[in-house]
């Protein structure tokens, strides 16, 4: 995710019900801990690897019938207080009821966050405390770029890393199995200026 700020006067205690109550200013917002933050576009490594990533995934994920893959935006509220928009998200069939018209009324089996300099204390420990408390039971923090990708499993109340990759190595996830992601097409290249 973006750079990060807080918008609103520390006193104020968000919900769900401001937030969608925000009008639409093409701003990207989340709640957490009843804090509005609004974060502003990714960088294109982020954008990149997010794009990449969901077309290794979702074409397993509906060829062997295991859900849906879902890209933000998209809110994902795991109470009043909690309403997260990770980069990714894969909702099992067995999980399937927390999908609604307007978003996700609690936790999908995995959140996919793409870190950044600025959001990387946000993610790695204020949204995944959150995500832990609500049984989100897969989480995959990826740096887009240093070329890591961590996968952690949730293990009681707390995640457990079960796996680190990154550059041209394959990634083998837990939760999909047979499902090999050649991280060098996660990561992608940029587009090459041709000379006449």
């Amino acid at each position: 995710m973006a750079i990060q700020t807080q918008i609103t006067p520390q006193d104020k205690i968000w919900t769900y019900e401001d937030y969608a109550a925000l009008p639409d200013d093409g701003n990207r917002y989340e709640v957490i801990e009843g804090e509005l933050v609004m974060s502003p576009a990714p960088r294109v490594d982020h954008q990149r690897c997010s794009f990449n990533l969901g077309l290794i995934i979702g074409p397993h994920v509906k060829s062997h019938g295991l859900g849906e893959v879902l890209a933000a935006p998209c809110d994902v509220v795991l109470d009043k207080r909690n309403v997260l928009q990770p980069d990714l998200i894969f909702i099992s069939r067995d999980r399937s009821k927390v999908v609604t018209e307007l978003n996700l009324q609690g936790a999908p089996d995995l959140a996919v966050e793409i870190l950044s300099p600025s959001s990387l204390r946000r993610d790695r420990i204020q949204k995944m405390r959150i995500y832990a408390r609500h049984g989100v039971p897969h989480l995959w923090l990826i740096d887009a770029q240093a070329q890591t990708l961590e996968e952690f499993v949730l293990d009681g109340s707390t995640y457990r890393l079960t796996s680190t990759c990154g550059g041209d190595e394959t990634f083998r996830p837990a939760l999909f199995p047979g499902l090999e992601i050649p991280l060098k097409e996660v990561w992608g290249q940029p587009i090459q200026e041709q000379t006449p």
